[in-house]
């Protein structure tokens, strides 16, 4: 049973006391389960005297006693108090031998209450914007070049933007060859900035069996330290040249892509387009709303949270710039003070989101899950890779669990704030 409590905001400081009674007996039940599975010379399993269990497994039975009477107090507490607990709690068990009562103290932090959230008080922005047919058309014009053929052309055929050149290179800095600068047969679209800004624009003009330098500048951003802002010259020869044929944009095209007609894919582009403004639109509202709700609701954070979201952040903080000694610049330097408001401000909205969402039943469905396994496989080249990754790690399933809780959570909220409309250009939404 408790004795004493100290209550500081969120924050549980406790003691108690067992007596050597309960713990003598609730020991003797422990050891008794022990022997039922116990191997001992001389008995059989079931049959060991508690006696003779206590000189092997005393010190583990009573342990255990400690726990699961610790714990029923603290459950009976808690229970008692209404309150939930906002992570493990500490327990310290001093200065306590067998035979003895058993006082102990227990810290913890508890969840706030969350208070009432008048929604229609609040206001977000919407931003609606038009498809015009010029972005129908451009959406066109993309899969028209992804369904390309590039045919291969004649030796004297000169390299134009937008051509594809198979070639050879070789990198030199200072007639050095550095590592990773070469390539055999490598096809490169020309005008597609997958190279060194000027490489390219060197291959225009070109022939098959051209063999030429190109000299360029690394740039001084360059990901790669030791080439960063240096003069490079490759070695180059091309083998061909293909030129894209474009395929005819008409209903045969159409039909090439799973849609009935011309008329058909124009319209479900301008679904998808309409859909992808949609879900812009709705994650400005949503960002607007967390400000909102950040700023409005006022709401005591339990330390316990925020310090394990703190050191989370700097953990992942420091594994990423473990390679930085002294060029990463300023802007990658540890701020702490914002770093722990930020961490203040993610537990907290973590808080109103969990605790609002469980109060206006917000569930996430089986499907809901699937979908968004599905949706984050379609990005990858194998996606049976990302299905294995959530069949074996539980943790990362119920970390997306609880993004799209948060995500409903946040969507139902917004059918019950007020909205003003503000149209705006199109770039402005996919920025």
């Amino acid at each position: 049973m408790f004795k004493k409590e100290k209550i500081k905001d969120l924050h549980y400081s406790i003691s108690g006391v067992i007596s050597a009674n309960d713990l003598q007996t609730v020991a003797d039940e422990i050891l008794n389960e022990y022997g039922k599975n116990a191997k001992m010379a001389g008995f059989r399993p079931g049959h060991i005297p508690l006696s003779v269990l206590r000189q092997k497994y005393n010190a583990s039975a009573y342990s255990e006693a400690i726990d699961k009477l610790m714990n029923k107090d603290l459950n009976d507490y808690i229970k008692e108090k209404k309150i939930r607990l906002a992570g493990s709690p500490k327990a310290d068990l001093e200065g306590w031998e067998i035979g003895k009562d058993a006082e102990y103290s227990i810290e913890f932090d508890v969840l706030p209450t969350l208070p009432e959230i008048d929604l229609e008080k609040f206001t977000v922005t919407k931003k609606v914007t038009e498809i015009n047919e010029s972005e129908v058309e451009k959406s066109l014009e993309n899969i028209q070049k992804n369904r390309s053929i590039a045919e291969k052309q004649p030796d004297n055929y000169i390299a134009k933007n937008g051509d594809t050149a198979v070639i050879d290179f070789k990198g030199f800095i200072d007639n050095e060859a550095f590592e990773g600068g070469s390539a055999e047969k490598h096809h490169l679209i020309l005008g597609s900035g997958a190279f060194i800004p000027g490489f390219e624009d060197q291959i225009i003009g070109h022939k098959a069996g051209d063999e030429f330098d190109v000299k360029v500048k690394f740039p001084k951003d360059y990901h790669a330290k030791n080439l960063a802002g240096k003069d490079a010259k490759f070695i180059t020869k091309i083998h061909e040249i293909r030129k894209h044929i474009l395929p005819e944009i008409n209903d045969e095209f159409a039909k090439s892509v799973g849609q009935e007609n011309l008329k058909a894919l124009r319209e479900h582009i301008k679904k998808i387009i309409t859909e992808q403004y949609d879900e812009a639109s709705k994650r400005e509202m949503r960002n607007e709303l967390l400000d909102i709700l950040a700023d409005k609701v006022k709401l005591d954070l339990p330390e316990t949270l925020v310090e394990q979201e703190y050191n989370m952040a700097k953990q992942e903080h420091e594994q990423q710039h473990s390679h930085c000694a002294t060029d990463c610049g300023d802007s990658h330097k540890w701020d702490e003070k914002k770093e722990r408001k930020d961490a203040e401000r993610r537990v907290k909205l973590g808080l109103i989101l969990a605790e609002w969402g469980t109060q206006n039943k917000v569930e996430v469905s089986r499907d809901d899950l699937q979908q968004a396994i599905w949706s984050e496989a379609a990005r990858y080249p194998d996606p049976k890779q990302v299905f294995e990754f959530y069949n074996k790690n539980q943790n990362a399933l119920t970390m997306l669990r609880g993004m799209i809780f948060e995500r409903k959570a946040l969507d139902v909220m917004l059918t019950h704030v007020k909205t003003k409309e503000k149209k705006v250009k199109p770039e402005e939404l996919l920025q």
